[in-house]
């Protein structure tokens, strides 16, 4: 009897140490609710990829657990917090977790701004953003217009009923904004624009489809990768080259170029910073305005009241400063865009020490993700989450949400997304060029669905046609 009662302690302690050594969610240190991991080297990665994406991951999760949760990124615990409360509660933590953007390094580069923390992020951050304000946003509206008057102008010329790749459009219009915002209206020229284009779609799909599915060592993919990656950096270090040569008399006043040039002599910061602003001025923008004119085409109803609206408040007058705050229908059609379409579905912060949020402890080091989309689907302040109605944003309706509870741009730290009042003067003046001169319509038998990466896209190109006004 003693025998078996010692053989039933051993096996008892052995079998506990396996489940501890076999499953880190066993050694939870919180009390976060979460699921534990499906294995101990990939923690919950399958069951995201089973998902589809991290974001729809996130929405199946925060239904089943709630506000906060935990879960497993390979062997690292992540909590993500969804609620306007919590989001509160974390709005002053400044520094990114590292491991989450990993995957974007071999493109951005080590020393990009994504991975910079502590005193030397916020420096750059408080550095870059001065040309970012509202007061230096003046001098890049002239610039803009002729942008979007050159996307009018070319789609004037396209024959009638012709079909238009809005996606491809719209992408190559921000991408340009960004350009000669960033770094100055005659620093690329257009074939350089379109080398930058061309390899950053190669480089950047290719690091998105290694969220599931990681290509072998010197295979082709690899080779294809790294090609593109040299030549956008290539294309980048000629550009900084050629703005050292002027002087800043012959540029435009408070460019980034400038502020980043100004900051550091490092050359690798001032490649992966360039490279970074130029990824993060057009993916995100290019993104929304395809979207928005998507959701213009398919709601009749709401492009004709945008269209009223630019004719009174502007009459023939291109978009300025004194003038943007009029537009008040347009606005709320970008902010149910970003809402409708979680343009931006998640961020991420840590802290160095151990924490408390939402009545829980969370141990030092440990990423939390803000689930931004799963915010802005939630349907306690967003009835119908699914229905675009832009009318949810009037000043009336606006004004019994708590403020934390739409944040497409980010909120925290003060490390949001430094060109959020820029994407909105992009979208503004791009929409009210192309709605005064087209009335956009989808073509027929179009079913678009969203792809959620880091930046929600649509899967398959968008096709509309133009009716001249």
């Amino acid at each position: 009897m003693l025998d078996f009662v010692i053989f039933a302690v051993t096996f008892v302690v052995a079998l506990l140490i396996a489940v501890i050594y076999l499953y880190p969610g066993s050694k939870r240190i919180t009390t976060i609710p979460g699921p534990d991991p499906t294995t101990k080297e990939d923690g919950n990665l399958a069951d995201i990829a089973r998902a589809g994406s991290l974001h729809e991951y996130l929405i199946d999760l925060h239904k089943q657990y709630g506000d906060i949760t935990a879960f497993w990124m390979g062997q690292e615990f992540v909590v993500s917090i969804c609620s306007p409360e919590l989001f509160k509660q974390h709005s002053a933590v400044f520094d990114r977790p590292v491991s989450l953007f990993k995957l974007f390094e071999p493109f951005l580069g080590e020393k990009s701004i994504q991975f910079a923390n502590k005193g030397d992020g916020r420096s750059r951050r408080k550095q870059y953003d001065q040309v970012f304000n509202p007061s230096h946003l003046v001098q890049y509206y002239s610039g803009l217009q002729e942008v979007s008057d050159n996307l009018v102008k070319k789609w004037t010329s396209l024959p009638k009923d012709d079909h238009v790749a809005l996606a491809q459009y719209m992408s190559a219009l921000a991408l340009k904004m960004a350009l000669v915002s960033l770094f100055g209206s005659h620093a690329w020229s257009d074939e350089e624009i379109l080398e930058i284009r061309h390899n950053y779609d190669i480089a950047w799909s290719e690091l998105e489809r290694r969220l599931v599915d990681f290509p072998e060592e010197g295979s082709p993919r690899i080779k294809a990768f790294e090609n593109a990656h040299k030549r956008f950096h290539a294309l980048v270090k000629k550009m900084v080259t050629n703005h050292r040569k002027l002087s800043k008399k012959s540029t435009e006043e408070g460019l980034f170029i400038d502020a980043l040039l100004d900051s550091t002599e490092d050359e690798q910061v001032i490649l992966s910073d360039a490279c970074s602003y130029i990824v993060a001025g057009f993916h995100t923008t290019g993104n929304l305005l395809t979207w928005a004119v998507y959701f213009l085409a398919t709601h009749e109803d709401v492009q004709d009241k945008v269209y009223k609206e630019i004719k009174k408040v502007l009459g023939g007058n291109d978009v300025e400063p004194s003038s943007l705050k009029d537009l008040v229908y347009l606005r709320q059609v970008i902010d149910e865009t970003l809402r409708c379409a979680v343009i931006a579905p998640w961020a991420a912060r840590y802290q160095d020490f151990d924490s408390e949020l939402g009545g829980h402890k969370i141990p030092k080091n440990t990423p939390v993700i803000h689930a931004l989309g799963v915010s802005l689907q939630n349907e306690k302040y967003f009835p119908l989450p699914n229905k675009f109605d832009p009318d949810r944003f009037s000043a009336e309706n606006s004004k019994s949400r708590p403020s934390y509870s739409f944040q497409p741009f980010g909120f925290a730290g003060k490390r949001k997304c430094p060109a959020d009042n820029f994407a909105y003067v992009e979208a503004t003046i791009t929409l009210v060029s192309i709605l005064r001169k087209f009335k956009v319509k989808m073509v027929e038998g179009q079913v678009v669905t969203p792809t959620f990466g880091l930046v929600t896209h649509p899967t398959e190109e968008v096709w509309i046609t133009l009716q001249k006004r």
